[in-house]
């Protein structure tokens, strides 16, 4: 039997069409973390700045004191604006999981590659493909895990994660071949999963 990760408090969260949550049934994540101080909440607003400031950088290509200021001030509006509305919250901007999240993106990464030519293959054969929809239990319990699962899924070519269901943690899938929905009952990307979210 799984343990449930322990909560100070529930959140009622829902899925949203295959992007994220609204309050609906689900437990909140309440993991100490090393932003888990009085503090947290200045410490993860400054870096959701360094984060936006960052992509400003890198997505403008002239750094002129003109451009680097205009990018300090919006990335500071937008950073102070999430704290206040919400997006920059544990489940918005999850930065204590850069870690695990390295070595999760990568293997994601790969696993869409495989899955491409998988598809691919199917449409060069001329072979009918197969699909069919099917349910499947997931061990991810927070926010941030659940729709981290549900939209690897869909982003892996062949899989769609059409509804979850967070009180008895369960996904209903439509896969393209037999051959993905295997891959999904297989059950390694929900073991990456619960360790990026913090589990074992």
């Amino acid at each position: 039997m799984r343990r449930p990760v322990s909560v100070d408090r529930t959140l009622k969260l829902r899925f949203n069409g295959g992007a994220g949550f609204r309050r609906g049934d689900l437990e909140e994540d309440r993991r100490p973390s090393a932003l888990s101080n009085p503090g947290s909440p200045l410490l993860r607003t400054l870096s959701l700045f360094v984060a936006l400031f960052a992509f400003w950088l890198l997505l403008s290509g002239h750094y002129t004191v003109w451009l680097i200021g205009a990018g300090a001030l919006v990335a500071a509006v937008v950073a102070a604006g999430g704290r206040r509305v919400g997006y920059g919250d544990r489940e918005g901007h999850p930065v204590e999981r850069i870690g695990t999240g390295l070595l999760y993106w990568p293997w994601l990464v790969v696993e869409i590659l495989k899955s491409s030519l998988d598809v691919t293959k199917v449409i060069l054969s001329g072979r009918t493909p197969e699909p069919r929809f099917f349910t499947v239990d997931f061990g991810p319990r927070t926010p941030v895990g659940i729709a981290t699962y549900a939209n690897s899924i869909t982003l892996t070519p062949g899989t769609i994660t059409v509804e979850v269901d967070p009180v008895d943690h369960r996904f209903r899938v439509h896969a393209l071949t037999a051959a993905g929905e295997a891959g999904v009952r297989e059950g390694g990307m929900d073991r990456r999963v619960r360790r990026f979210e913090g589990g074992r």
